[in-house]
Formats: C-alpha cells, structure tokens, sequence
C-alpha cells in the first residue's frame, strides 16, 4: 500500500484557486477575453474551476474553455491538438492550465499547438509546482510550491463535482 499525505483539501484548493483567478485578472486588466486551456483529465478538471472562479469574481470577462490532448508520458507519440479545435489564437491571452507541474515537460510540449499562431499572451497556472524544472518553462501562477524528492510524486484527485484533494506519495 502506497503512504499518501494530504497536503491540499478541496477548500484549500477553492482557496488557491480564488487567489490565482484575482491574480490573472489583475495580471490581465486590460483584456476583456481569456482562452483557458485546460491538460486532459485533471488540468482540464481544475481549468473548468478556474474558469467559474474568474467569472464569479469579474463577469465581464469572456472565456473561452479549451482541452488539450497529450499523452504526458510520450507527448510526440500521439498528435497533441486543442478540443474543440480553433481557427485562431491570434492576439489572444492564452491561459495554459494543469494540476502538477513536474520537470515542465507538459507545459513545454502544451505550447505546441500555441505556437501555430501569434498569441498576445501565454500564461501557465498549475496547482502544485514540485520544481524539478528540466524543460525551461515554469508557471506564472502557482497554488502551491512545494519541494520534493524524485521519488515522491504529487497526486491530485477529483472527485465527480470538481471536489478535489492533492495528495504526497
């Protein structure tokens, strides 16, 4: 049996998710439109949470919701592609969203279909940011930073309302 430490409950993460949506609408003032792009499965789960957390606190905002597609563990094997699929991105702010951040790999490889156009702005926001950074790509927007060893991995879980846990192993 795999040791797991709580170390986010679903209100810390409520928490850490209201702080980060007041900090991209501050970073973001100026523009009246976000695109959120969620990392499948977990990312695309708590982008959909950022997203009604920014419109509850600005409902000026217009937010477009988009999941990203990738095999995290082989991101070249398989085509990586946004759904719904988009004709543009062009001067768009570009919020890239994920649970966990590792070595920065998915973030990286997350940027691929970005780069097929001209985007205003990309920002990254992940819950959990372990810093074991070997891809030069970090978040803007971080709930929590927490060092670890390579051999400890960070797992967060939620359930079927959006209630999460973040959980050490």
């Amino acid at each position: 049996m795999v040791k797991k430490s709580l170390i986010l409950n679903s209100e810390d993460i409520r928490q850490k998710t209201r702080r980060i949506a007041y900090q991209i609408i501050e970073d973001n003032s100026d523009v009246s439109e976000l695109t959120i792009i969620g990392v499948k499965l977990n990312g695309f789960i708590y982008a959909t949470q950022l997203k009604k957390e920014v419109e509850l606190i600005d409902k000026s905002i217009k937010i477009t919701l988009i999941e990203l597609i990738i095999d995290k563990a082989h991101p070249l094997e398989k085509e990586i592609k946004l759904n719904p699929a988009v004709k543009s991105l062009d001067n768009k702010t570009i919020i890239i969203v994920d649970d966990v951040a590792n070595t920065g790999k998915t973030l990286y490889y997350a940027l691929k279909p970005v780069m097929e156009f001209t985007p205003r702005k990309v920002q990254a926001v992940v819950l959990v940011d372990r810093q074991h950074k070997l891809f030069p790509v970090s978040p803007d927007f971080v709930g929590l930073s927490l060092s670890t060893t390579l051999k400890e991995h960070i797992v967060v879980e939620f359930d079927k309302k959006g209630n999460g846990s973040a959980y050490l192993t």
